[in-house]
């Protein structure tokens, strides 16, 4: 498990103030782009060990009586039914969703904008939907020549067209479901809006990866350039800042190429552009808060690692490409980076060739790490987190938390009622058996409050585990990696 380097205090309360600062800066009213993710940033708490999922929501709660929430979608991704990946829902329900849990943390949340609007029905469809809930929702429209035709986007038929966006707080946060939602444009046209209206406002964007006050090749960086592989993402330092300052600072390719763009947007909507630099529009004060490099070092190789290893299984699922593997292998070189820097991949290879049979191993808290073999009664994920649990309990290895008069029945049900070709229990079995063991055996409920102690352990499978496993491992908070290959030769695999 990875050691602290992170201070998450100091984070909450430097971010909050350096948002403050900027909203002062314009006059008292701030539209802010906040790329990444609100809720659970498990990418970021994973590189920066210390920071918690939720500290960007809590950071705005910093802020609470200030922050108005703006949240935008693509009619194009209404119209197509974009997925969110990591959630298997539609963006136009993850809409929704976050409006539920905005105002669940008592953020206030203004409106939704529907971006590049052009009459398509699901996007009326969804309109009305909000407006039956009580929501306010606007138009914003495509802009023949954006980002370059400046002339016409910085003008009535441009920005003009737009729907004007109701605001009454200081911190209007633009948000989005995922990337190419419109959130910049968003913001660029409420900027052009004000100043016809004659009120001072400002822009400023909140991305936390790269972090612009680490080197270039900082392993937590090139983690950040493995998260977005398949965007082809690349960090760069910014020459911009370079030619202003003198100083070296780091950004990405899309905010470089698309900033003499914005400079001369805010010069056309303001008479000047208020940054000289991609870097100056940021407000990220993460790389502030590091206080252990080689810890948070550590973390994001260990990231980088993962990432690789979850492109070979999405090529071998048939899902991916070999130019994301070629990238990571790639940031593996410049990080000096090999599989061997993660011992659970020599454990459970070594564990599958000495039984001939799938193996799973846990990297326990201390450092410890405990395997788990395939047998008549569970599979190898199951058999390692059982074995870990009783680890991290204290409890003997030869206890049986679980007996076969128990798991047989189990067994039963899922070949001769369910249709189940494999007998053996998956993890969220074990953990139903072993849940109900706990009611009448010390040591089982023991165990099974061992559960919290694995959240943040590394594990790796020596075959590409069932979604049922790999599942219950993520909920768990266990960082897995598969060796990219299949318990058996067929063709389907579920």
């Amino acid at each position: 498990m990875s050691k602290i380097g992170f201070d998450n205090q100091k984070y909450l309360e430097t971010q909050s103030a350096r948002i403050r600062e900027r909203i002062a800066q314009f006059g008292g009213k701030l539209y802010l782009e906040f790329g990444g993710k609100l809720f659970d940033d498990y990418h970021a708490s994973r590189v920066l060990p210390g920071f918690a999922p939720d500290s960007k929501i809590r950071m705005l709660l910093e802020l609470r009586e200030s922050v108005e929430m703006v949240i935008v979608i693509n009619a194009a991704a209404i119209e197509q039914n974009k997925i969110r990946g990591d959630l298997g829902i539609t963006y136009d329900e993850d809409v929704l969703r976050l409006i539920d849990t905005f105002r669940s943390q008592g953020l206030y949340v203004g409106s939704v904008t529907i971006t590049q609007y052009a009459g398509q029905p699901a996007a009326d469809a969804f309109k009305r939907r909000l407006e039956n809930l009580g929501i306010k929702v606007y138009l914003h429209y495509p802009i023949p020549g954006y980002p370059h035709n400046i002339s016409t986007i910085v003008s009535d038929e441009g920005f003009g067209r737009n729907d004007y966006i109701e605001t009454t707080r200081p911190l209007v946060v633009i948000t989005a479901p995922g990337p190419g939602s419109g959130k910049m444009a968003t913001c660029l046209s409420q900027l052009y809006h004000h100043h016809k209206r004659g009120v001072q406002a400002g822009y400023a964007k909140f991305e936390t990866f790269p972090i612009w006050n680490l080197p270039l090749k900082h392993p937590v960086n090139l983690a950040y350039e493995a998260a977005t592989a398949d965007l082809n993402d690349v960090n760069m330092i910014d020459p911009f800042h370079l030619q202003a300052y003198g100083e070296t600072t780091v950004n990405y390719n899309r905010d470089v190429e698309v900033f003499p763009v914005l400079a001369a947007i805010f010069e056309r909507i303001m008479g000047e552009s208020p940054y000289k630099s991609p870097t100056d529009m940021g407000v990220n004060m993460a790389g502030n808060c590091i206080f252990d490099d080689d810890a948070v070092c550590a973390a994001a190789r260990q990231e980088i690692i993962r990432r690789y290893y979850a492109a070979l299984c999405d090529l071998r699922r048939g899902q991916g490409s070999d130019d994301i593997v070629y990238k990571l292998e790639l940031l593996m070189k410049q990080a000096e980076i090999t599989p061997a820097m993660r011992p659970v991949i020599a454990a459970a290879e070594a564990r599958a060739e000495q039984t001939g049979e799938p193996a799973v191993a846990i990297e326990l808290p201390d450092g410890c790490v405990i395997t788990g073999k395939t047998s008549d009664l569970m599979g190898a994920s199951s058999a390692a987190l059982l074995n870990a649990l009783k680890a991290v309990s204290g409890i003997d290895d030869a206890v049986h938390l679980i007996s076969r008069q128990a798991i047989e029945p189990i067994q039963g049900v899922k070949t001769s009622h369910l249709g189940s070709q494999n007998p053996r229990l998956h993890s969220d079995e074990l953990l139903i058996a072993l849940a109900i063991s706990a009611a009448t055996d010390p040591l089982a409920a023991k165990a099974l409050n061992g559960l919290d102690a694995l959240r943040g352990c590394e594990a790796h499978s020596s075959v590409i585990l069932s979604s049922a496993d790999s599942s219950i491992y993520s909920k768990l908070g266990l960082r897995l990696t598969c060796t990219p290959q299949y318990q058996t030769n067929n063709l389907f695999h579920h």
